[in-house]
């Protein structure tokens, strides 16, 4: 049998949608009731508090809505695979988990149903900005976030002192970073991390973004040659090539090591950044602000929930998306994830856990990743000009505009 290609998949499923899409095409008609099937993932490592959860979530709505609801729980691995996979066989769940770079991939080719004719009467204020982002497509509503994450930088508070400086006064811009990352090379730490062999999301991004800049714009306007583009290559480069990230930032896809040996100032990190910090203990740490030098920024995944166009009860498994991901629920979901809720309002679980109450509220400055159909794609490849930057290859310049020639020519196709 013939391996099918993730574009080949994502053809199908534009036929399969074309197909059916007379059926759920006339907005939020419909009752609600009968059944729906919901896939999710594991999102700790305990299966049964997180059954617990969907329990609870789930008997609910069925309890308002005379509605079954199947909880069904898919690996991570290979799920787009299973999902384009199912859908294209018309036997795929009537709800998903999806991420900020499936969403546009999934509504491009009209895979997922538009859920604002569902949304009227419905309290959408109370979401984070920054999580609507990430599940707007061509200004139309594609799912409702249920999480957030924020990168942000940890400190060690042991080298914060040995350079002489306060942790209670933290850096807040490229300037001020980089007074310190001076300091610390002086005194043999490492300023921060920085993983070439892993995600832009990670790396390169948030930099870009934070010197006012973007990569790759919903209509296809290529960006990160821009001023703000060339300027986040050229920090990155003077950071290795003064010693400040680690000699193995080209293609490194973590450097745990040095931050636990206390070899580093500061590290990029998230939710499971602190879960491993305060379980382990043996770091005295405190957590800094986002960067900016023109824009505080950061990066921070979405997650949702979204409907795929081509189910048989759109208005029942738009309902319990609506459900799901309103403020209570958001509070149950998310004090078992320990994940940020993307409501404000939900926000107060985190009341009486400083450090995740700080997270929390870093979410304004959060951006997911490229909000384009063509997110994954490009990583690559503006991945490879960054690595020959930092391997003296070619300038920051010449970086950002073959990152940008290879962008234009994947966009295009």
């Amino acid at each position: 049998m013939k391996k099918i290609s993730f574009l080949t998949l994502l053809l199908v499923i534009g036929l399969v949608v074309a197909g059916c899409s007379n059926d759920t095409s006339g907005g939020a008609e419909g009752e609600v009731g009968g059944e729906i099937t919901v896939w999710a993932h594991p999102f700790t490592g305990d299966a049964e508090k997180e059954e617990e959860m969907w329990d609870k979530i789930s008997t609910s709505f069925q309890e308002e809505y005379d509605a079954e609801v199947n909880i069904e729980i898919i690996p991570w691995a290979n799920r787009d695979q299973k999902i384009l996979t199912a859908l294209a066989a018309n036997n795929g769940p009537d709800v998903f988990y999806a991420i900020p770079d499936q969403m546009p991939q999934y509504a491009d080719v009209g895979m997922l149903l538009e859920l604002d004719p569902y949304l009227e009467g419905y309290d959408m204020d109370d979401f984070v900005d920054s999580a609507l982002v990430s599940t707007t497509w061509k200004d139309k509503l594609y799912g409702l976030p249920i999480l957030q994450s924020v990168d942000t930088l940890f400190y060690n508070k042991s080298v914060i002192e040995a350079i002489g400086e306060d942790p209670e006064n933290l850096p807040e811009t490229w300037k001020e970073f980089e007074a310190w990352a001076v300091k610390a090379k002086e005194q043999g730490f490492y300023a921060t991390s920085f993983q070439g062999g892993g995600s832009m999301n990670n790396t390169l991004y948030p930099y870009i973004w934070q010197a006012g800049g973007d990569i790759v714009s919903a209509d296809n306007e290529v960006l990160i040659n821009g001023e703000g583009g060339v300027e986040a290559f050229s920090f990155i480069n003077k950071m290795y090539k003064n010693g400040w990230i680690p000699e193995d930032s080209v293609t490194a896809m973590e450097q745990n090591a040095l931050w636990e040996d206390g070899q580093m100032l500061a590290i990029l990190g998230s939710g499971n950044t602190l879960a491993n910090l305060q379980n382990k203990g043996k770091i005295d740490f405190v957590i800094g602000p986002p960067l900016k030098n023109k824009k505080q920024a950061a990066y921070g995944t979405t997650g949702m929930f979204v409907v795929p166009s081509n189910t048989d009860n759109p208005a029942t498994a738009a309902e319990f998306v609506k459900t799901l991901t309103n403020a209570e629920n958001q509070r149950t979901f998310n004090k078992v994830t320990q994940y940020i809720p993307a409501r404000e309002s939900s926000k107060d679980i985190f009341d009486e856990q400083p450090f995740l109450s700080q997270l929390a509220s870093y979410t304004q400055y959060t951006l997911p990743g490229v909000i384009n159909p063509k997110g994954r794609d490009i990583m690559p490849m503006i991945q490879a000009q960054l690595q020959a930057m930092l391997e003296g290859d070619v300038t920051p310049q010449e970086a950002a505009d073959a990152a940008a020639e290879a962008i234009e020519g994947a966009v295009s196709q």
